[in-house]
Parts: structure tokens; sequence; C-alpha cells
């Protein structure tokens, strides 16, 4: 399963009123594990950037002047994304401003249920709680302290982790599971788990055995331990 965790730079917060993208990055997830393949691309917005922008994630207009225009680049973003999932915090955002990127090329715009929105992810699943970026890494332990500005491929890199702990960890398709390794000789499908031979000892010191004896007896004929 092929998931691509993206993010982007922009000049403001509306396409509509002139805001355009300004950097791209994206991180390529195989079964949910980073294989190292990235796309980065900053991009000539065509216009100059607003302070409140440069402020956010440091790019102006002398670094951004000689960097590709969209329609130079719009191709290969789409080539490198293919008919994968997309893994976006806040995906309405980013979205709205690729999609208005590509019908400005006249290029086929991305289905909205191609992504996936960690943000919705996250409120769902810790309602009232800091759904932001930053707050995740810190509810996860996700060391983020490079992050002095937004960028996009940083960001992707840290989205990516914060993606694996929302859907359950760096292992999501990973189970308490009744099955093992099978022995030489056998096949999975001829394995089935077999009682330990020999039972384990107790580790209870005949102090605790007799508290928990003393507490038993007190729940009367209707306590579990009693009915084993």
């Amino acid at each position: 399963m092929r998931e691509i965790v993206l993010d982007t730079e922009t000049t403001g917060f509306d396409p509509q009123s002139g805001d355009r993208i300004v950097e791209i990055g994206a991180v390529e997830l195989i079964g949910h594990v980073a294989t190292g393949k990235t796309y980065h691309q900053y991009i000539n917005p065509e216009r100059e950037m607003p302070n409140e922008a440069f402020q956010v994630h440091g790019l102006g207009d002398e670094f951004l002047r000689d960097k590709p225009k969209f329609a130079a680049v719009g191709q290969a973003f789409l080539d490198f994304v293919g008919d994968s999932k997309m893994i976006i915090h806040n995906a309405a955002f980013d979205m709205k401003f690729l999609n208005f990127e590509l019908a400005k090329m006249g290029l086929q715009q991305l289905p909205w249920d191609q992504a996936i929105d960690t943000l919705a992810i996250a409120r769902k699943k810790f309602p009232g709680s800091p759904s932001s970026l930053d707050a995740l890494c810190r509810r996860f332990g996700i060391d983020n302290s490079s992050r002095t500005l937004h960028g996009a491929l940083l960001d992707s890199e840290i989205l990516a982790e914060v993606y694996l702990e929302l859907i359950g960890g760096k292992q999501p398709d990973f189970g308490l599971s009744t099955r093992a390794a099978p022995k030489e000789g056998e096949t999975n499908a001829e394995w089935t788990p077999r009682p330990r031979p020999n039972p384990l000892p107790s580790r209870l010191s005949e102090k605790e055995n007799a508290a928990h004896a003393e507490f038993v007896s007190k729940l009367g004929g209707d306590a579990l331990w009693l009915k084993a």
C-alpha cells in the first residue's frame, strides 16, 4: 500500500484572492514505512511574499525569484503522487491550493477522496485537545526541535511519524495473535498454538497468597475465583 505524506507552504490562505504555493514537500510510505523517496520543490509564486507568510516559513522574494513556476513542475508532482492516498494535515487547505494550480494548467485535479486528513483524525481521536502538528508531536513524544520555521518537506517527515501514531503506532498492522513462527518442517497453515508443557511457577509470596485468600473470602460465594 503506497501513501504520500504531503505538505505545502503558501503566500497566504486563499488562492482565489491571489495567494500561491511556494513549496511542496512529500514523503513516500509503502506499507506505512518510509521508503526514503521524497518529492521536494520550491516554487516561484509570481508575486511578492507578504510579511505574515514570510514569518511562518522564511521563504522570501529573493530566494524564490529563480525557482520554477508551478506550470513547470505540476506534471512531475502529479506523476509522483499518482493514485496513492495523500496524508495531509488540514487537507482542505492544501487541496484547494493544489487543485487551483492544476486547474490553471489544464491538468487533472486531485480527487478530494484521495486525501486523508490527519487533523480530522486527531480531532476525532482526541476531542477537545489541541490538534496542531506541534501539539501532536508533544503528545506522541516526537522530536520536532528542528522545526523553528514551517518547511514543507520537514513537516511532511514529521507528519509521517504523527500519522503512524494516530493509526496505532509504528506497526499499525501488528496485533496480539495466537499464531507464531512455525517450527522446522511446519507451514503456517499447519501450525496451531500448543499449550505450555510446564506451567510457569507462581511468583506470589506466601504472604501475598494469604492476603488474596482473605480478600476473596470477604466477597462471599459469588466471587468468580471460587467458581473456577
